[in-house]
């Protein structure tokens, strides 16, 4: 593993090339360096199994039954989530060494291939990662280019706490979304998309995560939050957009904008025992994750392949992430 630091005076960034990942981000506060992330150790990155700040696919989220078919022919994937693929299957993009195209102060650009058949998956794409420090803002820059068609979604796994509290419950969360995907408890999707007014899953006002944690039956079958929601839209120019999710405290205020259609939500329901930066573990909803994607299990519901999700031959893949940190 080895270690690339980008600093400025609002942010110092800690990334690694295994599994291309975020592994520290101090926001620097008047009087002191927070760690905003649920992480651990260099030492220790190996032995976690929650996708600490990592970069996952090539398929992020599940397929269900690790298999899907495309174009007339029949793919089986690696199983690693019961009976379903997760995250890229055994031995995704968050496990493996990623190449580095160039490494600057403010920079740093990540390259993997992945192989034809790798992990079960159809098509060779070449897949680029950049993450790039400016301002308040960490940006993170996907790019991807497919010999054949392909289910493709990479996404970045952070787990944020933003006060250094045990959970997450007193965090204020807003997501821009007027529709989120219900599950059953093995994560796969099984109903259409569901309004969130009048659920527990309406975030389009800020509320504490805590607030209606565990409170219907869509949660209770996974232990929380741990869903898709469809993001509503405003503007292609993420500088215009209003923000597609909010997370604070206090004293600090994450803003999230992605060009990514969808955004999974998951309030690290089974973070447990999960060893954390100083010798010791996790709680459950010791952090949340705010993934942007493509909705899971899309290579078998071609009904939202408009979203995305399938890659093209020789189509680019672009997308974006922006995490931009405010002290209030």
């Amino acid at each position: 593993m080895n270690l690339y630091f980008l600093e400025n005076e609002y942010l110092k960034i800690t990334l690694s090339d295994l599994g291309a990942s975020w592994l520290s981000c101090l926001v620097k506060l008047p009087n002191e360096e927070r760690e905003v992330l649920v992480t651990t150790s260099a030492e220790n990155w190996q032995k976690q199994t929650a996708y600490f700040g990592a970069i996952v696919g090539r398929y992020a989220n599940r397929i269900a039954n690790g298999c899907y078919q495309l174009n007339g022919k029949s793919y089986q994937l690696a199983k690693n989530n019961g009976e379903n693929s997760l995250h890229g299957g055994v031995l995704g993009a968050d496990k493996q060494v990623w190449g580095v195209e160039f490494a600057t102060a403010q920079a740093v650009r990540f390259q993997k291939v992945f192989a034809d058949g790798e992990e079960g998956f159809g098509g060779e794409v070449t897949s680029y990662v950049e993450y790039r420090l400016k301002d308040n803002q960490l940006e993170v820059i996907f790019d991807a280019i497919s010999n054949q068609d392909t289910p493709f979604c990479l996404t970045n796994h952070a787990y944020f706490n933003l006060s250094n509290e045990d959970t997450i419950h007193q965090h204020k969360l807003q997501i821009n979304a007027d529709y989120y995907l219900p599950v059953a408890e093995n994560g796969i999707p099984n109903q259409a998309l569901k309004a969130v007014e009048n659920t527990s899953f309406d975030f389009r006002q800020a509320k504490f995560i805590g607030q209606d944690l565990l409170k219907d039956q869509d949660q209770k079958c996974v232990k929380g939050y741990d869903h898709a929601f469809l993001l509503a839209k405003k503007s292609a120019d993420l500088t215009a957009c209003t923000p597609d999710a909010v997370l604070s405290v206090a004293d600090i205020t994450l803003e999230l904008r992605t060009t990514k259609p969808a955004l999974q939500l998951y309030t690290g329901n089974w973070l447990a025992g999960q060893p954390n930066k100083t010798g010791g573990v996790y709680a459950d909803y010791a952090g949340v994750a705010l993934e942007p994607e493509f909705f899971p299990d899309t290579p078998n519901h071609p009904e939202w392949w408009h979203l995305g999700g399938i890659l093209k031959a020789n189509e680019v893949y672009q997308h974006f992430i922006r995490y931009q940190f405010n002290l209030n």
